[in-house]
């Protein structure tokens, strides 16, 4: 039988790092401007400008040490920065209602606390009353579904349930941006697929912004609007690749021509900036190595 081949369609132009840094008119979205941080005198960012635009899902992604987490964590206020600028919609992020998903589910719920009151916690901190407490996870369970006995303690449910959790409570006080820092890490590969599809059903119910860090090329692909590809330190934009697929994306989406093409020019992407650090090593001798995640 001849062997059967699939033409796959190209993949959308990719944003160069000169039209990330351009801006967006109406300033909507995430805007960063001359974004610096040093760890032990080593630059991970450097002047480091970009723009993410609202209400999309983006996934970053790029070689080991490249400053993946460090990027959410300094948008976020979580880290400070050396010099330069946060804007989200024109204002300054201390402005802006964030809420950040860890990778480790297990340290990030309290476990004292029942489920239910790891999710209305962010809600007690505003200082609403119980009432309105209950009736806002009403609603958001109601929303996505969600089938977990909340009155059982975080270590008597399974990982994915944890992740939930945290999601849930991430989700509670709406925020005009979401942070996930490899949320599905620790999670097995069944319970991944289902995760993913579980945050897709999010997304598009509520459009949040979203800045997801992934090690994992395919999940990074089948979640976003759009892929950030970043350099080695000192962090430059590579690419930031368009997903031109249709959503929801299940598991059937990863055979996708459409998707298969975008995850082979990423990785292209990815390759070449892994071999120029390799290079960029080789050539100077000596350098002090700084792993940023």
């Amino acid at each position: 039988m001849a062997e059967q081949v699939v033409q796959l369609e190209p993949v959308p132009p990719a944003v160069s790092p000169a039209a990330a840094r351009a801006g967006n008119a109406n300033d909507r979205g995430i805007r960063l401007r001359g974004l610096t941080k040093q760890f032990e005198g080593a630059y991970i960012y450097r002047d480091f400008d970009l723009d993410l635009p609202e209400g999309e899902f983006i996934s970053v992604f790029g070689p080991n040490g490249c400053g993946k987490s460090t990027l959410i964590n300094l948008i976020s206020g979580l880290t400070p920065i050396d010099a330069g600028e946060v804007l989200y919609n024109g204002k300054p992020i201390g402005e802006t209602k964030l809420s950040y998903v860890f990778q480790n589910y297990r340290d990030a719920l309290f476990p004292w606390m029942r489920a239910i009151s790891n999710i209305q916690y962010p809600l007690k901190l505003l200082h609403l009353d119980r009432r309105t407490r209950n009736r806002r996870v009403e609603a958001l369970l109601a929303e996505f579904d969600v089938r977990i006995d909340l009155h059982r303690y975080p270590y008597e449910l399974s990982g994915g349930q944890q992740q939930t959790i945290s999601i849930l409570r991430a989700l509670i006080t709406d925020p005009e941006v979401l942070f996930l820092d490899e949320p599905f890490s620790a999670l097995d590969y069944e319970m991944t697929l289902f995760m993913r599809e579980r945050l897709q059903n999010v997304f598009m119910k509520r459009r949040n912004t979203m800045i997801f860090v992934s090690h994992d090329l395919e999940e990074a692909v089948q979640l976003s609007n759009r892929v950030l590809l970043l350099t080695r330190p000192p962090a430059r934009v590579a690419e930031i690749v368009p997903v031109p697929v249709p959503w929801p994306r299940d598991a059937n989406s990863l055979s996708d021509p459409a998707f298969v093409a975008v995850k082979r020019h990423c990785l292209e992407v990815f390759r070449r900036e892994v071999s120029r650090g390799v290079e960029a090593s080789n050539e100077q001798p000596g350098t002090p190595a700084v792993n940023a995640a």
